[in-house]
């Protein structure tokens, strides 16, 4: 969900060619597999096409190819930061909740896995609001 909406804002804001994002997870169970499609359905309902992605691993080498690695809860991030190879790898990394102001304190993205459809709507809504709050904080950097 977080790259198709963090993908939404830079295209909306004419910056989607300033801009590469992507997803990986740091298991391999789903690799080359689409979205669940329950993901697929809260990403449609609010406008958004997660048709094309396709899951696939992190690796480390993924450090060198961004400017940030953007966990969705403490534990992913943990282990990024195990796999992490150096300081300069560490400081790439940030929860994503973090940039929203109004997220109440909470740093972790649930799982919406084991709910229902009202659970990634309110999984959407996390990630909507706090994508938003990210783009606006690297948007003057990526106009330069």
């Amino acid at each position: 969900m977080a790259e198709v909406v963090f993908r939404w804002f830079a295209d909306q804001a004419g910056l989607g060619d300033r801009v590469v994002s992507t997803s990986a997870g740091t298991g391999e169970w789903h690799v080359g597999e689409r979205a669940d499609s329950r993901t697929l359905d809260a990403l449609d309902r609010r406008g958004y096409d997660g048709t094309r992605h396709r899951a696939r691993q992190f690796s480390r080498d993924d450090f060198d190819s961004n400017d940030l690695v953007i966990a969705l809860d403490r534990s992913h991030e943990r282990i990024l930061s195990e796999w992490a190879r150096s300081p300069a790898d560490v400081d790439k990394l940030a929860l994503l909740l973090s940039f929203d102001s109004r997220g109440d304190g909470v740093l972790d993205v649930p799982d919406p896995y084991y709910g229902g459809p009202a659970m990634f709507d309110e999984v959407l809504g996390m990630i909507e609001s706090a994508s938003r709050a990210l783009f606006r904080q690297l948007e003057p950097a990526l106009r330069r």
